[in-house]
C-alpha cells in the first residue's frame, strides 16, 4: 500500500474529534492555524472557541478593536500572530468582500499567512493539492525516508517540501496533509513513538537503521539571552495605578505593562531609588519596595526574562491612572496578568 493510502487509513480510524475538521470554512481554518502555530491543541482549543464566540465571521473580527482581540488572545503568547490576524481579517473583509482566496499563492500574499498556512487552507478548504509541511510532517518524513538533511535550514525545507509533494494523494489533499501532522502529533511523536504499533513500520529507514532517536536532524538554535526586568507597579492613596503600551517593535508590542526599567543585571534596593527617580520624576516617592527577592524567570523562545516588581506608593493621587478593578479590561503578557491577580487579592 502506497505511503498516503497508510496514512489516511490511520488518519480515519485515530483522528482526534477537533472542530475545525468538521468545517470547509476557509475563516475557521485559518483561524485554527494562526491559533495553533507554535502551540498545543489543548491550549489552542478554548482560545479557538472564544474567538469564535465572541467574532462568529471574518467580519466581526474585522471590526473589533485591536485592544480587545489582543486581550482574548492574552496567554496564547507571540502576540504578533494576533495582530496579523486582525490585519488579515480587515483585509478579508474590506479589500476581498469577506471572501477568502482559494489559491496558494493568493493566500500566501496575507499578512502573518507563510508557505504552511496557505497550503493548509488552499488543501483543506478547498481541496487544492498542497503538501503541508510542519514539525510533525518534517519528523514523520525525515524518519520514515532517513532523510538527514537539517529540517531547520534552507536545503533542508526545501528538500522536504518537494518530498511531502512527491508522496502526497492529490485527489485527498486535505485528507491526507490532516493525517500526517496528525500522525505526527500521535504516533511519530518527538520522544517515544509508537513502532510497535506504527503501519509504517516495516519500510521505516529510521526503524531499520536504529535511528529513530536521531531523527529529524536540526541546527542548534541561537543562544538565549538573558534580560532584566524591573515593572515599577505605581500604587496612590486612591486605589490607582499606571500602565503603558509597548510600542517598539519585539515581544508585547502593543501589550500593556508596568513602567518598566530594564538593567543589565539584577537591581538591587539602592540602585532601583536611582532608577525610579530617573522614570519618574516630579513623584515625592514616600516608599519604594520589593515584591518578590527572587526574580521570576520567563523563559521565551529565545530569551530568558529575569523579572522583579517593585511596588511604589504614590501620597495624593497618581496622573493618569488606572483603577486595580479595571486593569483586567487591558491586554498584558501573562507574566503581568499573573502580579495583577496578586496585586488585586493584596489590595482588596
Amino acid at each position: 500500500m502506497h505511503f498516503s493510502s497508510k496514512i489516511i487509513d490511520w488518519y480515519r480510524a485515530n483522528k482526534r474529534e477537533l472542530p475545525w475538521r468538521n468545517t470547509r470554512d476557509p475563516y475557521k481554518i485559518w483561524l485554527s492555524e494562526i491559533m495553533l502555530q507554535q502551540t498545543r491543541v489543548a491550549q489552542g482549543l478554548p482560545y479557538y472557541e472564544l474567538f469564535l464566540e465572541h467574532f462568529p465571521t471574518v467580519r466581526d473580527l474585522a471590526e473589533a478593536s485591536e485592544k480587545k482581540v489582543l486581550k482574548l488572545w492574552q496567554g496564547l503568547g507571540y502576540y504578533s500572530r494576533a495582530r496579523n490576524l486582525h490585519a488579515t481579517a480587515r483585509t478579508i473583509t474590506y479589500d476581498y468582500g469577506e471572501k477568502f482566496p482559494d489559491t496558494y499563492p493568493e493566500l500566501k500574499k496575507l499578512k502573518g499567512v507563510g508557505d504552511y498556512t496557505a497550503s493548509a487552507i488552499a488543501s483543506i478548504a478547498f481541496d487544492r493539492p498542497e503538501p503541508v509541511v510542519d514539525g510533525n510532517v518534517y519528523r514523520v518524513l525525515s524518519r520514515y525516508f532517513g532523510v538527514t538533511l537539517p529540517v531547520n535550514s534552507t536545503e533542508g525545507m526545501k528538500y522536504f517540501k518537494t518530498l511531502a509533494r512527491e508522496v502526497m494523494d492529490p485527489e485527498r489533499a486535505a485528507e491526507y496533509n490532516q493525517g500526517l501532522m496528525e500522525f505526527g502529533a500521535l504516533q511519530c511523536t518527538p520522544r517515544n513513538p509508537g513502532c510497535d504499533t506504527c503501519p509504517l513500520n516495516n519500510s521505516c529507514v529510521a526503524l531499520q537503521k536504529d535511528q529513530v532517536g536521531e531523527l529529524p536532524v536540526k541546527l542548534k538554535k541561537s543562544k538565549v539571552r538573558n534580560r532584566y526586568f524591573n515593572y515599577l507597579v505605581l500604587l496612590d492613596e486612591h486605589g490607582n495605578t499606571r500602565l503603558q503600551q509597548r510600542e517598539d517593535k519585539g515581544i508585547w508590542q502593543q501589550l500593556y505593562e508596568f513602567p518598566l526599567v530594564e538593567s543589565q543585571e539584577i537591581l538591587e534596593q539602592e540602585s532601583i531609588y536611582n532608577k525610579v527617580e530617573e522614570t519618574l520624576p516630579g513623584y515625592d516617592l514616600s516608599s519604594v519596595s520589593l515584591e518578590n527577592e527572587e526574580p521570576i524567570v520567563h523563559k521565551l523562545s529565545h530569551q530568558h526574562l529575569h523579572t522583579r516588581f517593585w511596588r511604589v506608593e504614590i501620597p495624593g493621587e497618581l496622573e493618569r491612572g488606572i483603577p486595580l478593578e479595571e486593569l483586567d479590561e487591558y491586554p498584558v503578557p501573562v507574566l503581568i496578568a499573573d502580579y495583577i491577580k496578586t496585586l488585586k487579592n493584596s489590595y482588596f
